[in-house]
């Protein structure tokens, strides 16, 4: 059972995804039987996230590549979910990403949001330059759907001694089991997650 303060749990709830909304929805049906049952509440609730919501959230992400300014749990995820890359010291993909940030934020006009858990700086590379050329609703979705990932993998993370040794929350599927540009019928493609099943609509982001 998850039983927290209000104060406490929306702190946790903020510091996954910084939506006022999204954390009154979430902390509404508190508490919680597990890890499960709060990672089912989230996903809905954050499904889909409206283009004020993203632009929200958004406020609190660095670009990648950037080191997380500030001491906060949310810099704190930044600074691991980037850090944990095998070649996040390569000095050109560094180079690579940062001429890449600025042609997507002239192309769409924010930073580029893509998991960093799990993938390789290459593999953000390579995102990045596919979601270029997209449109812009397509990649507003998909930007909408990355923080919802990011956001489950967040309270995955926190809230992990909650669950049974060797379980996935319900509906989840292997971080690492879709193909990136993947999705279910009337969705945005989107980078798989170890939450990817709960939500509807899902293609690669940033943390």
């Amino acid at each position: 059972m998850i039983e927290l303060d209000d104060a406490t749990l929306r702190s946790h709830l903020l510091a996954a995804l910084a939506v006022e909304r999204w954390v009154d929805d979430v902390a509404a049906q508190a508490p919680f039987a597990d890890s499960d049952a709060l990672i089912t509440v989230a996903a809905a609730a954050a499904t889909p996230l409206s283009a004020a919501e993203i632009d929200e959230a958004m406020a609190h992400h660095p670009r990648i590549g950037e080191k997380p300014v500030g001491d906060g749990a949310a810099q704190a995820f930044s600074r691991r979910e980037q850090g944990s890359a095998v070649d996040a010291d390569d000095e050109t993909l560094a180079q690579l990403l940062v001429e890449g940030n600025a042609a997507y934020e002239q192309r769409f006009d924010r930073v580029f949001l893509i998991r960093a858990a799990g993938r390789s700086r290459a593999e953000i590379v390579g995102e990045l330059h596919r979601r270029l050329g997209l449109d812009d609703d397509t990649e507003l979705r998909i930007v909408g759907a990355e923080l919802r990932d990011i956001a489950l993998l967040r309270l995955q993370s926190t809230f992990a001694e909650s669950a049974p040794a060797g379980s996935a929350p319900a509906g989840s599927t292997s971080a690492e089991s879709a193909p990136a540009g993947s999705a279910p019928a009337g969705s945005a493609p989107a980078g798989s997650t170890s939450a990817e099943s709960a939500r509807a609509g899902h293609d690669e982001a940033r943390a």
